[in-house]
């Protein structure tokens, strides 16, 4: 028998009632809900004995891309225990207290063990957990170069330049519009230095999310009816010291840590 993997063919299973007797609005609803491992089979009253045993063991649940992201931040805390923080504090540009590496993040001291566990007295997501402990298991500790390029124009930047666009650079210009003074503010607290660059910006800053993966940000207001304009640079290091996935899931952590704050104090 081969396995149900999506909402059709559990569909297909069900008497199509949309009895509601489920907690879901419909059958079709209801199927979806199987598939996402939030329902399961035998909460369908109508369904028979013979049919939930038959297939409840071949349905194949998805997973979220979160859950995804947690499985993956797992197998990088397995990896953790083979790296020789001694001889990596240097490479990082981290300390070394306590058999314990200390990565300063955004200005704030961020703890990993040989477990892998992370502290901070900072508010942890998995979007920057998984690109900290990336960065100490597969940074080169290339220094900078100073010499900035945009996301796409890394050397695979391209893959991931529509999701990144639609996760990171978009949603930061909309905090930034809305929240411009607000925003200055985040930026200082989180150790944002101002950056005279060759890019025309009312607004120029550098933040280090991590020591050797800085991020340049660049705005221009709206102003005599020229919409704002938002460009994010990154050294020209920057892969040497961080896959280019780990880059793109640090934007999306940094954004949602700029979205709870303007929530906050917005």
């Amino acid at each position: 028998m081969t396995q149900l993997n999506n909402p059709l063919e559990i569909y297909k299973l069900l008497p199509k009632l949309n009895c509601r007797q489920c907690q879901v609005a419909t059958c079709l609803a209801f199927a979806a809900a199987i598939i996402k491992g939030q329902k399961r089979l035998n909460e369908c009253p109508h369904l028979e004995r013979t049919i939930i045993d038959k297939f409840e063991g071949k349905i194949v649940k998805q997973i979220t891309y979160e859950q995804q992201l947690e499985k993956f931040l797992e197998q990088l805390k397995r990896k953790i225990p083979a790296i020789d923080f001694s001889l990596s504090a240097e490479r990082l540009g981290a300390t070394l207290s306590g058999n314990k590496l200390t990565i300063k993040c955004l200005s704030k001291n961020y703890t990993v063990d040989h477990e892998g566990n992370i502290a901070s007295d900072c508010h942890i997501n998995v979007w920057v957990a998984i690109p900290l402990l990336n960065y100490i298991i597969s940074s080169a500790g290339s220094n900078v170069s100073g010499k900035w390029v945009s996301f796409r124009e890394l050397k695979n930047g391209m893959k991931f330049n529509p999701l990144y666009e639609q996760r990171f650079e978009k949603p930061l210009k909309q905090i930034i519009d809305n929240h411009i003074d607000l925003f200055e503010y985040i930026l200082y607290v989180f150790g944002g230095k101002p950056k005279d660059t060759s890019f025309i910006a009312d607004i120029s800053f550098i933040l280090h999310p991590l020591p050797k993966v800085p991020i340049l940000i660049c705005y221009s207001k709206l102003e005599n009816n020229f919409e704002s304009k938002l460009n994010v640079f990154y050294d020209t290091t920057a892969e040497d010291n961080l896959s280019i996935e780990s880059i793109y899931l640090l934007g999306v952590g940094l954004v949602t840590m700029f979205e709870k704050i303007t929530l906050r104090h917005g």
